[in-house]
């Protein structure tokens, strides 16, 4: 099939850009023709063999396209952007605009049998009213359901069209109800895929141990993903033999933030900025533990990651976590129990210093375990990640595509009418 891609982000750096980095990948493996939108930033380079630069079309937030940074569908992101709730009127036009412009162009010239748009968001909503005779999937990773919260005037004008897309992928069962209750999709065509981890990255080697147990958390450094919670913790433990990699990057405040209270740790965090998924997947073939004190996650991928790279996990007890990772009682994973929060990523300040306590409890257990146990339990890290490669996960998606392409009464780009 002929499909085309639309991110309205750069297609990568984040969880969403490094998934349609995936399905790129698996598409043009399984014998897809691919084309691909996207939103970039004016230095963005386009990672070499994801895409033939002729099969593309980018909008590019430089100034050329448009005049502003990225809209990102995180208000943190890890590269200079905007926040949906605080755009004016008229760059909202323009961004409408230069977005519906260049996916015309995209429909004329590549003539798709089928679109996959990424995020149940302002372009989705574009793309389906652009064709609306072309099936159309969209995957959902969590961030957009947020954006409907925050900018609630937004989401009344791009919520019917969202509803007329014919086949939605949810990352869990809990994000597909939360579609079906923020959209009003239909369950039968709200689908759980989870996404995947990427295995020629993230594998196992043999670890190494001389006394410091090695901590990793990567990911945006910004107050939702809980960085700074996490710092304050390991402050509380600082006297345990610890070292903390951070990977990642984020707005500079946040990061300012960040890098601040890393500094009172001194010798025991490392900070080494954002990293290529072989980097990352170097770092974490060293380490022993990886953290994600996350207060808002879809379906975290990273820990996925971590485990096929034989590290323990410590994460926050969210849904798509706990769907992802299952209850059972390992020593190889530790879930912590959130207290209600004040906003869909903010905890009561009232409750940080108890969170605090539970969270460095939490890691002082888990760094004695490394101690006394250094080896990870590889059986069991394998049980868990067995199900999530890429190309494991690619041929659900594919199946949702052929769905879609099959659905009664399409007519082809060419005219041809291929309904049952």
């Amino acid at each position: 099939m002929r499909i085309l891609h639309i991110i309205s982000q750069a297609p990568d750096f984040t969880g969403s850009g490094k998934y349609i980095q995936q399905v790129l990948v698996q598409s043009a493996k399984t014998g897809h023709d691919n084309f691909l939108v996207a939103g970039v930033q004016g230095n963005f380079i386009l990672p070499a063999g994801l895409i033939e630069d002729n099969h593309c079309i980018f909008i590019r937030f430089d100034g050329k396209d448009l005049d502003f940074p990225i809209p990102g569908m995180s208000d943190v992101m890890p590269y200079e952007s905007r926040v949906f709730s605080h755009m004016g009127s008229r760059d909202l036009a323009a961004y409408h605009q230069v977005f519906e412009t260049k996916i015309r162009q995209a429909l004329e010239r590549f003539r798709p049998d089928i679109i996959h748009t990424h995020h149940l968001w302002i372009v989705s909503a574009i793309t389906r009213r652009l064709a609306p005779r072309i099936p159309m999937v969209t995957s959902c990773h969590g961030t957009c359901l947020r954006q409907h919260v925050l900018c609630p005037e937004i989401s009344k004008r791009v919520t019917a069209d969202l509803k007329q897309i014919d086949h939605v992928i949810a990352l869990s069962q809990t994000q597909k109800q939360e579609i079906i209750k923020t959209i009003g999709t239909d369950p039968t065509r709200t689908h759980v895929v989870s996404g995947g981890y990427n295995d020629a990255c993230f594998f196992h080697t043999p670890k190494t141990f001389d006394g410091v147990v090695e901590l990793v958390y990567a990911g945006k450094l910004s107050a939702a993903k809980g960085v700074p919670w996490l710092l304050s913790s390991l402050a509380k433990i600082r006297h345990l033999p610890f070292r903390l990699h951070l990977a990642g990057n984020s707005s500079d405040r946040e990061k300012a933030r960040c890098l601040e209270s890393a500094g009172a740790l001194k010798e025991k965090v490392v900070y080494h900025g954002p990293l290529s998924h072989d980097d990352l997947g170097k770092l974490l073939r060293t380490a022993h533990v990886f953290v994600l004190p996350s207060f808002y996650e879809g379906l975290p991928l990273v820990l996925m990651e971590a485990l096929a790279c034989g590290c323990r996990l410590v994460a926050t007890a969210l849904p798509g976590v706990k769907e992802l990772l299952g209850h059972d009682d390992n020593p190889m994973i530790r879930l912590l129990d959130l207290p209600p929060l004040e906003t869909i990523d903010t905890p009561y300040k009232s409750d940080m210093p108890q969170l605090a306590n539970r969270l460095a409890s939490v890691l002082a257990q888990t760094i004695q375990d490394v101690q006394a146990h250094p080896d990870p339990d590889w059986d069991y890290a394998c049980t868990k990640i067995f199900p999530y490669t890429w190309e494991k996960i690619f041929s659900k998606i594919d199946r949702v595509y052929q769905q879609a392409a099959n659905r009664t009464g399409y007519i082809r780009p060419d005219g041809d009418d291929v309904s049952g």
